[in-house]
């Protein structure tokens, strides 16, 4: 019988195809050679396996593979050298791990005989990405490649998703080895899909059918569980209103009846109000955030507290729980669901009218319809939400930029949000926006920036030029570092400390990208030229000069109770 003799590199490529990775997002270098000479024969010809996009920075290429993972449901994968390479990455792990998003980073590594000798180029990646990932492993021996990308694959995709970081050193990759396939689909110590109690399962119904105010917050980890219709169908039986935090937007529609708007700092009016109210609060699938819970002294103290989730170390850790569901929301939600019963809610779901009125006449209509001077970001975002029909995927920077365009955006689909919540990682946008045109090719995808984001991982620019990959830029300009610029304004006595930016003509840039670009300065136009980029094949940038002091409202001061949410300044 012959043997299947290959190097470790090859090994890696044969792994990576069992595992269904189709699209590798990646910078070579030094110590991760061999592996991309074993990559030249898969990208190519009858063996074509994988797609490779080569980005312009080891970041870029983690938060493409984030882009990718959260609107495919698949595991991205960002492949990069040592040193250098390998630190570059270590922004977009720590972004992964604290939105829960499914990544696999290889970086090239040193000889194991130069470990510790200070050689070219090596840094200890596995001890750097430890604290900031589920799972960080060196590769040592060709042996060990099959076993260990099974490993991280599996880890990285089932529980509470999230990134794995592999070593991969040199002698690893070029040692010779009889091939054999590993699947992995146990770890020791490791339970990813908890056991359903139903003793916590009755006591939830038992409390939901009792509720004459409850309410719902729900998370990512509907969208990451894929029961976006198991949620539909719980608070529709129980007739419970809703409030979304922004990672899980699009978890139901925006035009559900029982969607009551966005919760957290600069949420929605009524939901940030009635969290005070309510008598039962359900948590499905989120952490209670800082930014969406306030002040934790006096959180939602007058409601017996539900929280679904999969990952037990969210129980208790920042609001005290009545009743705790630990499973997959894919489980516990029609469980629950079987026991309640078909209820109205109706005089409650009422009292949310009022103040979204309040909130649609002081804040959201002169945002989104203003009357004259400069444009300003929600009618931009409202704009394009319009002319998208509530289709399109929305990718975000951070900042401002964010914050206007979640609130205003409208989500039909699911898995329809990309951007940077826990970590608020600025330069996110663009590169998250190229893994999304690989992740959901048939959809549109918009990212807005603001002109610091832009800058931040504005080499990526490169990538979509060479890809034509088809992301339509939205660049809210103001000119400033908008949101720390507000904060200047309401917390700092208007001390504009190094916030105010001079700014690169950014239709020059786009020009020698050859990138289609256009210029809104006057509303007049705006309508238009968000049809012409939506028409327009591949990529393209519209530059808006936004009002320099726009500001984001409704706001809850930071560590305020969430009911003293202001609506003006």
């Amino acid at each position: 019988m012959l043997r299947d003799r290959i190097t470790g590199s090859k090994a890696l490529m044969r792994a990576l195809q069992a595992e269904g990775v189709k699209t590798i997002f990646g910078y070579p270098g030094g110590s991760i050679m061999p592996v991309y000479d074993a990559l030249y024969d898969y990208t190519r010809g009858v063996k074509k396996a994988f797609d490779h996009i080569l980005v312009r920075h080891e970041q870029g290429a983690t938060h493409a593979a984030e882009g990718y993972a959260r609107v495919s449901g698949e595991v991205g994968v960002a492949l990069v050298t040592s040193g250098p390479g390998a630190t570059n990455t270590l922004t977009g792990v720590a972004d992964a791990m604290l939105d829960s998003t499914p990544i696999v980073v290889i970086a090239g590594q040193v000889p194991i005989s130069a470990l510790g000798t200070d050689f070219f180029q090596e840094v200890d990646l596995v001890g750097l990405a430890q604290p900031i990932s589920k799972w960080s492993y060196q590769i040592r021996r060709a042996e060990d490649v099959a076993w260990a990308v099974s490993r991280a694959f599996y880890i990285a995709r089932t529980g509470r998703p999230g990134p794995v970081v592999l070593d991969f050193p040199k002698n690893a990759q070029t040692e010779e080895i009889d091939w054999e396939p590993v699947r992995v689909n146990f770890v020791r110590s490791y339970v990813p899909y908890p056991k359903l109690n139903p003793d916590a399962v009755r006591q939830a119904a038992e409390l939901i059918n009792a509720a004459k105010k409850p309410l719902a917050l729900v998370g990512q980890g509907v969208e990451l569980g894929n029961a976006q219709e198991e949620l539909k169908a719980f608070l529709e039986k129980a007739d419970i209103p809703a409030g979304r935090t922004m990672l899980g937007l699009s978890a139901l529609p925006s035009d559900h009846p029982l969607n009551v708007g966005m919760l957290g700092m600069h949420g929605n009016y009524a939901p940030n109000l009635k969290e005070q109210q309510c008598d039962v609060l359900i948590a499905i699938g989120m952490r209670f955030s800082d930014r969406v819970t306030g002040n934790l002294k006096t959180y939602a103290k007058q409601a017996k507290v539900i929280h679904l989730d999969i990952d037990k170390s969210e129980i208790d850790k920042n609001v005290k729980t009545d009743v705790a569901v630990v499973a997959d929301c894919k489980e516990s939600l029609p469980a629950i669901t079987a026991l309640l019963k078909k209820n109205s809610h109706q005089e409650w779901k009422d009292s949310f009218k009022p103040l979204a009125e309040r909130e649609r006449e002081k804040v959201i209509e002169p945002a989104i319809h203003p009357k004259d001077g400069p444009l300003l970001m929600g009618e931009v975002v409202n704009a394009v939400a319009e002319a998208t029909k509530g289709d399109a995927v929305l990718v975000t920077d951070v900042g401002q930029n964010q914050l206007f365009a979640t609130r205003y955006f409208k989500y039909n689909k699911k898995r329809s949000i990309c951007t940077s919540g826990g970590l608020g990682t600025m330069g996110y946008g663009m590169p998250a926006a190229i893994g999304a045109t690989f992740g959901a090719p048939d959809r549109t995808v918009v990212c807005f920036m603001g002109d610091g984001g832009f800058q931040m991982c504005i080499e990526e620019l490169g990538t979509i030029m060479e890809n034509q990959s088809p992301v339509k830029m939205i660049l809210l300009n103001n000119n400033y570092l908008g949101n720390v610029r507000q904060w200047q304004d309401m917390f700092f006595m208007r001390r504009k400390s190094f916030t105010k930016m001079m700014n690169p003509c950014y239709e020059l840039i786009a020009k020698g990208y050859g990138i289609p670009y256009e210029a809104v300065t006057d509303r007049s136009t705006l309508k238009d030229a968000v049809a012409k980029m939506l028409a327009t094949p591949g990529p393209y940038i519209i530059e808006c000069a936004i009002l320099e002091d726009d500001d984001i409202m409704p706001m809850t001061p930071p560590g305020m109770d969430v009911d003293k949410m202001m609506l003006e300044i």
